[in-house]
């Protein structure tokens, strides 16, 4: 490896240390902010003060604030997230399994969408103004301005129950029967690439149409080359740059954030795992699904950064 790239990469890395464990103390000073006492979720209203003081002395809650805070930070930079307190499950695990539901959706909705629309913004920028322009942008807008849960649930209502195409409920892990968990992530991935489709088709078109207007475009043209290499080897590559960038964001936004999506189709991911820790009160499993979300935020935008020299010759990872 380049030893300049070599240090670029340890650089950022470094970079993530202090984000990480801001991100920690905040979720972490957060959740016990939040009305609510863990103990006497898990042990209903009958408890006795005897029972509810046992188990928060069996889950440290009894300790300081800052006392809690460290054991569990001590915890976490050996690779151990705790247990989680409705369930005695080990987190890690947890969270990786939930993840992986997560993951399948996302990874082909955002690669779906980036082949679809990084070429219909290539196209719309090259015929600006035109009729086929004015169609692309306003689909784009029209899908972005859709929510999402209610494009999930029209889609469950018409091609679910009308035509009965995909099952609307349930979901079948990938190891158990691949044909049948394809199908119950039919819909969540098109509802997904349909929504991410709106905005990336809009940036790549802006991207594409700053670029035509540069004078390498122009001198490109009038040296004779065909519209097709114009724009394949020379817009292309340096209009993809901010798409790229904007991919990036909406990669890591999307593996941690699904949980409306993973509601509507009832999907084990990681999402719906957070939002259900959140109303147990289950402080590991929250403080654990925060950071490992804000680790892949940070780890996706490392990769995309260093993709850049890639797609775009002027840029070096210095």
């Amino acid at each position: 490896m380049n030893p300049s790239l070599l240090i670029y990469v340890l650089r950022r890395l470094l970079w993530t240390l202090p984000t990480l464990l801001l991100v920690g103390l905040l979720v972490f000073m957060l959740m016990r902010l939040v009305p609510g006492d863990p103990a006497l979720l898990i042990l209903g209203d009958s408890a006795t003060p005897e029972q509810l003081a046992s188990l928060r002395a069996a889950w440290g809650l009894d300790k300081p604030i800052g006392l809690q805070f460290f054991y569990w930070l001590g915890q976490v930079l050996q690779g151990d997230l705790g247990q989680s307190i409705t369930s005695s499950e080990p987190v890690m695990p947890l969270l990786l399994q939930r993840f992986q539901v997560s993951a399948s959706i996302v990874l082909v909705a955002v690669a779906l969408a980036v082949l679809l629309a990084v070429p219909a913004g290539l196209y719309a920028a090259w015929k600006q103004n035109s009729i086929v322009d004015t169609v692309v942008v306003a689909t784009a807008t029209f899908f972005l301005s859709i929510p999402s849960f209610w494009l999930g649930l029209l889609l469950l209502l018409f091609v679910g129950l009308k035509l009965g195409l995909v099952p609307v409920v349930g979901y079948v892990p990938f190891a158990e029967d691949w044909r049948a968990s394809i199908t119950f992530l039919i819909l969540p991935v098109v509802t997904l690439t349909l929504i991410e489709l709106g905005v990336l088709t809009r940036m790549s078109r802006a991207s594409a149409v700053e670029t035509l207007r540069l004078e390498y475009v122009t001198h490109a043209r009038a040296k004779g080359l065909s519209e097709r290499r114009v724009l394949l080897r020379h817009v292309l590559p340096n209009a993809f740059a901010p798409t790229w960038t904007l991919v990036g964001l909406v990669l890591g936004n999307l593996l941690g954030g699904i949980a409306v999506l993973e509601t509507v189709f009832t999907l084990p991911g990681l999402g719906r795992l957070l939002v259900d820790a959140i109303f147990a009160r289950d402080y590991p499993v929250v403080q654990g699904c925060m950071l490992f979300t804000a680790a892949i935020y940070v780890l996706v935008n490392l990769v995309v950064d260093l993709c850049y020299p890639l797609f775009d010759p002027r840029v070096s990872a210095t």
